[in-house]
């Protein structure tokens, strides 16, 4: 099972000051202006049992990168392992490319997620841990620096890996959704 996503337009962004460090008293402070040297694609799959990460960059987001990257994924498995994949139902990933793609890799079944639920796919849990540890705090002299700064987090995440462990049951998520449908609709009725 792998959970599959991509974060897009992840800047490489160079601070015009380094980081103030945390002290006592003190939170972590960093200026408001910054040189911005592009931007790449990440796309990346979470196998769920294991905890591990593929992730590659990509100057695009498009169904040729997309298949690109599933080409390589499927690599570093058996190929008479049946494979199913988590993702969001985005056009890149549900067309007639990746319907061919798809019947010439019968093991591979796609799974949709419903639309507004990405909260459920867990490489979204994936990528807020990258965003907070690597790259929201980092400053990239170059776009190939930032891409290499990813790519040395994958490796040592997966030194080390072990699967996200969902600690709500499934009677309290779907209590949450009940609620917040709830008040959304009290928020419309409120407000037509």
């Amino acid at each position: 099972m792998l959970s599959f996503d991509e974060k897009t337009q992840v800047q490489a962004l160079e601070r015009t000051q380094p980081l103030l460090t945390i002290s006592f008293g003190k939170t972590e402070k960093r200026t408001h202006d910054y040189v911005r040297h592009g931007t790449t694609n990440l796309f990346a799959a979470l196998d769920v049992l294991t905890g591990n990460v593929i992730g590659r960059c990509f100057d695009r987001r498009r169904t040729t990168e997309f298949i690109t990257f599933m080409s390589q994924v499927l690599r570093q498995y058996p190929q008479d392992k049946e494979i199913h994949v988590v993702l969001d139902n985005l056009s890149t990933h549900n067309n007639e490319d990746v319907d061919a793609w798809l019947a010439k890799h019968p093991n591979v079944t796609f799974h949709f997620t419903p639309k507004g639920a990405s909260w459920i796919n867990q490489i979204e849990t994936w990528f807020g841990i990258i965003t907070r540890q690597a790259i929201r705090r980092g400053s990239f002299v170059s776009l190939a620096q930032l891409i290499k700064k990813i790519s040395h987090y994958i490796t040592h995440w997966n030194d080390e890996a072990e699967p996200f462990r969902w600690v709500a049951t499934a009677g309290q998520i779907l209590g949450k959704v009940a609620v917040l449908d709830c008040d959304f609709r009290k928020l419309v009725a409120n407000n037509t």
